[in-house]
This record gives structure tokens, sequence and C-alpha cells, in this order.
């Protein structure tokens, strides 16, 4: 794949940090909001469209990779606009409120409230996925699978919710 760079050159710190990111937290609150997940998951009334439990690290692996690189093409490319702010904040706001959500539906079985904040956060990622489309064309659309993957996922989290009440 290829990846933005200026004046010629990958920043290899900087996309090694924009995926590593992404990655490493999510895998640090799967540890600390996960733990027994995969028992509760199977205790759970499941809907008929949910996936298998291993299915989930694979799919967010894959996706925080993504992010990743899509984060960094964004923020190389708005770098010398003077937009980087901008063009992050959705970004960080987003990454933020996905660390959340397995703490609400997880670790604290809020799973009404944690339906709320992931369509808060579906919102966000669809900010996050114009902005960087405005500086780089491919930046935004490596953020469509995520953003139908978190699609699917609020409608799970939605039934869920209503069979577990």
């Amino acid at each position: 794949m290829e990846v933005a760079s200026v004046n010629g050159r990958i920043h290899v710190r900087n996309l090694a940090t924009s995926i590593l990111v992404p990655v490493v937290g999510g895998s640090i609150v799967g540890a600390l909001a996960n733990r027994g997940t995969r028992e509760q998951y199977e205790r759970l009334k499941n809907p008929s469209f949910a996936p298998p439990g291993w299915v989930f690290p694979v799919v967010w692996t894959a996706l925080y990779k993504m992010m990743g690189v899509a984060k960094y093409r964004a923020q190389e490319t708005a770098k010398p606009l003077g937009r980087e702010r901008q063009v992050l904040a959705p970004y960080e706001l987003q990454l933020g409120l996905n660390f959340l959500w397995s703490f609400l539906f997880f670790k604290w079985g809020l799973r009404g409230t944690a339906l709320v904040e992931m369509a808060a956060l579906l919102g966000t990622i669809i900010w996050a996925a114009y902005e960087f489309y405005q500086v780089d064309k491919l930046a935004g659309g490596l953020m469509v699978p995520y953003i139908a993957w978190v699609a699917f996922a609020l409608g799970l989290n939605y039934s869920f919710w209503q069979l577990n009440k």
C-alpha cells in the first residue's frame, strides 16, 4: 500500500506511531475491559446475525491498522496546509469513543449506554473520514470499512441490548 510522503519520503516513525497507537491501545483496552468477554458473549442471547467471537479481534486488528495508515496519510498531507489540528481532532475523538465502548458494553454491562455512545462514535468516524477525504482521498477511503463495521456493530449492539434486558 502506498503511503503519503513529504518531499518523497515516508516518515517511518510517524507511520509506525499512527498504526501502533490504535493497535496497542485497542489491545490494552481489550485486556482491561474485555476480561471474560468470550464467556460473557457466549452467555448472552445472540441475534441470528452475530458473528462468532473469534471474528472481533481479527476485524478490529485490521481496522486499527487501516485507520492508522489513514491517520498518517491525512496528517502528513494536512501539515503543510496548516490543517493538521482540524483534520486530526475528529480522529482523536473517535478513537477515544472507540476505546470507551468496550468498557461500557462489557466491563460495566451498560448496553443501552453503549448503544448511544456507539451512535456518537459512528457520527464521529464519518466526520473524521470526511476531514481525511478533504486532504487525501485514499485516507478518507481507508475509513470506509471502519464505518461499515461500526454501522453493523451498532445494529448488533441494539440487538444484544434488546435480547438481554
